[in-house]
């Protein structure tokens, strides 16, 4: 992991004249094959060219990915990008909130009924977990791989210890049900539970497998809770 200062955010320069080599050109537009990168404004919207950055920022690394690199892989300029994101810090940003937000919602989601057993509660925060990664994969690969370089990156890590936290504490109330094992830490459980989580960003594919997000989760909860073992 890096452990370098974060750089210096790269803001809008001044609003450029419009080109007329970005205007539209419907005709040229429908008589094209559609390539890996399309040329110009219109080719992208908003989310198409976050995708787009969160992929390179995968890829590349946060740090070594330049609003410039970032416009020559869409085939735009410098003030196109900027039409979309006022700077390469806002998109880090937006992309490490949606999968946060995602991973909060399953946990407020699964402690909304009181009245349910804090090991059911996290069965659904565990399978939940799963669906978020899967449905989020680049995203929640980003978050997983930020190192606390900027204060956009340190905002995320400390929202991902509190998620920790209070994930513990639910493990910690099944153990008090006597549902858990006591011998080991809550704190301990919760990041074993979610290292084999955050594992599967290496190697689940959704587009390339037959498994499906429903039977990774269930998997992945049969693991935590039954373990291997027959029987």
């Amino acid at each position: 992991m890096s452990t370098g200062s974060a750089n210096a955010p790269e803001t809008a320069p001044a609003a450029e004249a419009p080109s007329t080599a970005e205007a539209p050109n419907t005709a040229e537009a429908a008589a094209e094959a559609v390539p890996r990168v399309r040329r110009g404004r219109p080719g992208y919207d908003r989310a198409q060219v976050l995708e787009i950055a969160v992929r390179l920022f995968n890829e590349q690394g946060y740090d070594a990915t330049s609003v410039s690199s970032l416009a020559e892989e869409l085939g735009l300029s410098k003030a196109a990008m900027y039409h979309h994101f006022a700077s390469k810090e806002q998109i880090l940003e937006i992309a490490l909130d949606d999968a946060l937000s995602g991973l909060e919602a399953v946990l407020d989601g699964a402690l909304a009924d009181e009245r349910l057993p804090a090991a059911t509660q996290l069965v659904t925060v565990i399978e939940g977990a799963v669906h978020v990664l899967a449905s989020r994969l680049p995203q929640v690969t980003l978050l997983l791989r930020v190192h606390g370089n900027s204060e956009i990156e340190r905002a995320a890590l400390e929202r991902r210890r509190i998620f920790d936290q209070r994930v513990a504490r639910l493990v910690e109330t099944a153990q008090r049900e006597g549902v858990l094992r006591a011998d080991i830490r809550p704190s301990v459980a919760t990041r074993l539970m979610f290292g084999m989580i955050n594992s599967i960003i290496e190697w689940y594919r959704p587009g390339h497998t037959s498994l499906t997000a429903d039977k990774l989760a269930a998997d992945v909860t049969r693991v935590i809770f039954d373990g291997l073992r027959a029987g």
